[in-house]
């Protein structure tokens, strides 16, 4: 498998971490659209949103849980911040390993775009 996420996951590729556990790790976007713009990655590979199973049900509890985390760190929780995750090409998604991306920092606006 060619993917750059599990490249960071493993450390063939360096990322600049800002959390880990056992389950999840999360690292700065190259390609920041904030001030703080975190992706928050799943260890295990999964494509997409679509391709969760009943048993990584308790991954998407870890993604909230590591945001929640990183909020605190970063002294944003209580201005708030965003989260999103994108399934797919109509949905935006470019990387095929699920990412919730977390954005924080400025003011935003909906509807997203």
């Amino acid at each position: 498998m060619d993917c750059i996420f599990c490249k960071i996951v493993d450390g063939s590729i360096k990322g600049d971490i800002v959390y880990e556990n056992d389950d999840v790790v999360a690292f700065r976007d190259l390609n920041a659209q904030a001030p703080h713009h975190i992706l928050i990655i799943p260890r295990k590979h999964i494509a997409t949103v679509n391709d969760f199973t009943a048993e990584d049900a308790s991954i998407f509890g870890q993604l909230g849980q590591a945001a929640k985390q990183i909020a605190g760190d970063l002294g944003v929780a209580e201005n708030g911040y965003r989260l999103v995750l994108n399934c797919n090409d109509d949905g935006g998604q470019t990387v095929y390993h699920t990412h919730m991306h977390f954005l924080a920092g400025r003011t935003f606006t909906w509807p997203p775009g």
